[in-house]
């Protein structure tokens, strides 16, 4: 039996085929905020379950809606993050 090496300690778990989640943060107008940093996410459950947490500081900070993102693929959006 041939053991499968483990990947080395700082290694990425990403595979070459792993296309990430992502946000793309919209500012009053529906513009793409720029500077703003790209944070990825393996599985949309993981991007969804981030926004969940964070919303009101992303509102906080003026962000009026975003949308997802996998890959280069829209998912859907722009979602406000307006109270309603």
């Amino acid at each position: 039996m041939t053991n499968t090496p483990e990947s080395a300690f700082g290694s990425s778990p990403r595979r070459p085929d792993h296309v990430p989640w992502w946000w793309q943060l919209l500012d009053d107008d529906g513009r793409a905020i720029s500077g703003a940093e790209r944070v990825e996410f393996p599985t949309r459950s993981d991007a969804e379950t981030w926004l969940g947490e964070v919303y009101a500081d992303l509102s906080e900070s003026g962000v009026s809606a975003v949308t997802l993102f996998e890959g280069d693929r829209e998912v859907y959006g722009p979602m406000s993050l307006e109270a309603t």
